[in-house]
């Protein structure tokens, strides 16, 4: 059992060894930035819902999910060519998926908004007919 996890973790190391990167700081950095990805989705919801700016929300979700890929860029020497046309579309990906988050969350909140409006609405319709409905019988 011993001799299968050593092979794992020989393995594991050696796969960064031919292009200069330690899979170790690209796992940390891969797994560390979720807490921030969802960090910034929060953020951006929050800012939807106050009408404020939703551009550094964005840009901190996009840049968490690419910062491992922006480790291998920087710190790979010798990345084959595919890798880099791998990269790129994990960052194209990465941001179409992020703004497809946004417009949801951007309409849903919109909804969530002219529900409250048409609410609001009903409400004050139905106090009207009241008032007149007592006006009416003398009340």
């Amino acid at each position: 059992m011993i001799s299968y996890w050593e092979s794992f973790i020989d393995w594991f190391m050696a796969l960064g060894e031919p292009y200069g990167v330690n899979p170790v700081i690209f796992g940390s950095i891969y797994v560390g930035a979720v807490p921030f990805f969802w960090l910034a989705i929060a953020w951006l919801v929050k800012n939807l819902k106050n009408g404020k700016s939703v551009a550094g929300p964005v840009l901190m979700a996009c840049a968490c999910a690419v910062s491992a890929y922006v480790y291998l860029i920087v710190a790979g020497e010798n990345v084959p060519l595919w890798v880099y046309v791998f990269i790129v579309a994990i960052i194209i990906y990465a941001v179409y998926s992020t703004l497809k988050k946004v417009r949801s969350k951007k309409a849903e909140i919109e909804q969530q908004q002219i529900d409250d409006l048409l609410e609001a609405e009903q409400k004050s319709a139905g106090t009207a007919q009241n008032i007149r409905s007592s006006k009416n019988l003398g009340v």
